[in-house]
């Protein structure tokens, strides 16, 4: 194997290993990213370590201030609202693509998750509820045979538990309707719905947790002032 390649697959390791530490929130919001200290956890040079703060810079869940250094991004409204916003886009189309992707298996196994969803709402976890939410997206948007409209999902994902560990968690209230609405775009896409319903539905359903927050998070503002 050549040195390239030995520091390239280097580089992979230390991006896997940090970005998982970023979506754990073992890394939160500001934390400093000392290139030196993670070389040596992971026994590599700084080398690769540095491309892969440039990969996570490049998805917006790290920043890289000079005569600072790097950190893990702050959380941020109007980043959150942008990332949503653009996450119910390719998301959408991404699920309308797939459609005819899904068969019985693959519908029924996101029915399952959906089902697990509901019964958490007995005794609300919304770290876990929020995991569970990925799961059964990602099982609509998976097979969509568009490669570049998958990457844009996978990055709005990667964008997003950056941000914050979970919207579900300030407003709880959202997380009953996350699950009818799953229920809903579930029924279209067995039903062989117009692709554009689908999407529509996915995006919509995207973006209504985006008003969910915002409305909140102005709520809060209103009753501070």
């Amino acid at each position: 194997m050549s040195a390239s390649v030995r520091e390239a697959s280097k580089s992979e390791q230390a991006y896997v290993w940090i970005r998982k530490r970023i979506g754990s929130h073992e890394y939160g919001p500001g934390y400093r990213l000392v290139l030196g200290s993670i070389a040596r956890d992971l026994s590599m040079s700084v080398v690769p370590v540095r491309e892969a703060i440039r990969r996570l810079e490049a998805e917006g869940l790290v920043t890289f201030e000079r005569n600072v250094g790097a950190h893990v991004s702050l959380v941020n409204e109007s980043e959150y609202a942008h990332t949503m916003q653009t996450l119910g886009l390719v998301e959408g189309a991404a699920t309308a693509l797939s459609a005819p992707l899904l068969d019985g298996v693959a519908l029924d196994r996101a029915a399952e998750i959906n089902e697990r969803m509901l019964k958490l709402l007995e005794h609300f976890d919304a770290h876990r509820f929020t995991q569970l939410n990925q799961q059964f997206h990602s099982v609509l948007y998976e097979p969509c045979p568009n490669p570049h409209i998958l990457d844009l999902v996978h990055r709005g994902w990667g964008r997003l538990s950056g941000i914050r560990d979970t919207t579900f968690s300030f407003v709880p209230g959202r997380a009953q309707h996350s699950v009818e609405e799953h229920s809903q775009i579930l029924e279209l896409i067995r039903a062989d719905a117009d692709p554009l319903e689908i999407e529509l539905a996915a995006r919509n359903h995207r973006w209504r947790t985006l008003d969910a927050f915002l409305e909140a998070r102005h709520s809060n503002h209103r009753e501070e002032g």
